[in-house]
């Protein structure tokens, strides 16, 4: 298997570019996927009405708190393997690469689902404004097509292209969010009301899928990680990145949505029900004007491409990752040369969210509710499920590798982080019909959990498969770019070298060092 393709001036690459971001590029990324105005005018509205409770402020915050105590270990253990493979790495280095391999298979369906879902609520939000403010009936599935060019297009530029739109949107959708929780608050018959911020609310029932929900709205601060190969200085970077996403992010999403629910009264749980996402552009309607009320509708459907193009950049380095490593075809981890994008992994991801559009477009399915909604809030189990391995996994790759980290980097924190997380997981899944918005037994209630059990063990499966018939590529699961073929890749880089034998399994079990070859012939 070819390694390195050189002819002449061209190169294909097996490395994501160096160097590109920092700490804001990375943040940007982080809450792009994040989606402020998203979560606190649709996540917000939605959980307050599936679940009839308004401790959605505390629920927020208690969730940052849990994943800032997860962050500390995780980001202590990407200090040691920077993998844009994150989740799948980690999990692979500290229980097995069987495991890792199947949760890097649930990684790709769960980001995925993400994606999908951003394409459907975008067609299916923008449609009855187009038709509001043009007077013109498009189908959603056509805007959520223009929507998807956009995406396809940044996927294979370089990544700090990408990184500028985001910057731009994000922005543009925190002020607003800002400017409007302000504006909640001198609207005439505001009360400051202490239930968004009352605990009890997370121990009764339904706080299961509150909680959920609150974890939603964080989705794609663990991405931070997934961009340290790209980073400026990633041993600093992705820390700060990380903290500085979730502390915002949950001091945001706290205000505007005590804001709003104060502002609301008391029929805020029957207006939730009622409006929807426009509850939270009703609730300030009065102080901001309809212009701005207007802006506000269209950074909507910003925020949702931006979560577009940021969970197509996750799906796409860990479908570029898996391809680096041979766990998926090999085609897959190529990047564009003078880019670093990763090209094949991009295209691939273009591709499902393409078929996704194209399938809902023609089984005439709801593009907000069994798409944006369900897909998203799957997504979220799939994410959960995830987070909760990895904090396992850094406890046994710390008790093996202790590599100079105290105490509470390696063990309290790590060990604290995953209780809490296993606690949170079985709440999500013993609530999963109110999460759903469903009756218990309907069919999101059982065919995720089950989705995401068969795509685990098939993933474990092809593991035990590369272990026996290709034990030279199994041995490289989890090492990315410091596995012995990229090693050799990265050797040789820039000439015309073509690398067509791996090294010796010998090699792999540490028997001797790999001989570079001397020229063409030999290798």
């Amino acid at each position: 298997m070819s390694l390195i393709e050189s002819r002449g001036s061209g190169q294909v690459s097996t490395a994501l570019a160096k160097n590109r971001l920092g700490v804001a590029a990375v943040l940007f990324f982080v809450m792009s996927a994040s989606a402020p105005l998203t979560v606190v005018a649709g996540v917000v509205p939605t959980g307050l009405a599936v679940t009839g409770l308004l401790s959605i402020s505390i629920a927020f915050l208690t969730v940052a708190v849990v994943l800032g105590i997860f962050s500390v270990g995780y980001v202590a253990m990407a200090r040691h393997i920077a993998n844009t493979g994150a989740f799948y790495a980690f999990i692979s280095r500290g229980i097995g690469r069987p495991v890792g391999v199947g949760a890097s298979w649930v990684a790709l369906v769960a980001y995925n689902m993400f994606q999908c879902a951003s394409y459907g609520g975008f067609g299916a939000i923008a449609a009855p404004l187009i038709a509001q403010w043009f007077g013109l009936h498009v189908q959603w599935w056509v805007l959520a097509l223009i929507g998807w060019v956009v995406v396809a297009v940044l996927g294979v530029r370089d990544i700090a292209v990408s990184g500028k739109v985001l910057a731009t949107l994000l922005v543009a959708e925190i002020l607003l969010v800002v400017v409007f929780g302000v504006a909640d608050i001198f609207v005439s018959g505001f009360h400051a009301s202490s239930a968004p911020l009352n605990a009890h609310g997370l121990v009764g029932p339904g706080a299961g899928a509150l909680l959920v929900m609150a974890i939603a709205g964080f989705v794609g601060f663990e991405q931070s990680v997934v961009y340290a190969e790209e980073s400026r200085d990633p041993r600093r970077t992705v820390p700060r990145a990380t903290y500085l996403a979730i502390a915002l992010i949950a001091v945001l999403y706290a205000f505007a949505s005590w804001a709003m629910i104060s502002a609301a009264g008391n029929h805020v749980l029957d207006r939730a029900a009622a409006e929807g996402p426009d509850l939270f552009f009703d609730v300030a309607s009065a102080r901001v004007g309809d212009l701005a009320l207007q802006l506000g509708h269209v950074l909507f459907l910003t925020s949702l491409l931006a979560a577009m193009i940021s969970f197509h950049n996750i799906s796409a380095r860990y479908t570029f990752s898996l391809g680096r490593e041979g766990v998926l075809p090999r085609r897959f981890g190529r990047t564009v040369p003078g880019t670093g994008a990763p090209r094949n992994g991009s295209l691939a991801q273009s591709a499902v969210g393409l078929i996704v559009i194209a399938l809902y477009a023609a089984a005439g399915w709801d593009p907000l509710i069994q798409l944006f909604f369900w897909g998203g809030t799957g997504g979220s189990i799939g994410v959960l499920l995830l987070i909760t391995l990895t904090s396992i996994a850094i406890i046994g790759y710390f008790a093996r590798h202790p590599n100079g980290e105290d105490a509470w980097h390696r063990i309290g924190a790590p060990i604290i982080g995953s209780a809490l997380l296993l606690i949170m997981t079985y709440l999500a899944l013993t609530n999963i019909a109110t999460l759903f918005g469903v009756q218990p037994g309907s069919e999101p209630t059982w065919v995720v959990p089950l989705t995401f059990g068969a795509v685990a063990l098939a993933g474990m499966g092809w593991a035990l498969v590369l272990r026996g018939r290709r034990p030279k590529l199994y041995f490289d699961i989890g090492l990315g770019a410091n596995g012995v073929p990229n090693r050799c890749a990265r050797h040789f880089a820039g000439s015309s070298t073509v690398v067509t034998k791996m090294p010796s399994y010998r090699i792999l079990r540490g028997d001797r060092k790999p001989r570079i070859p001397d020229n063409k012939e030999e290798a």
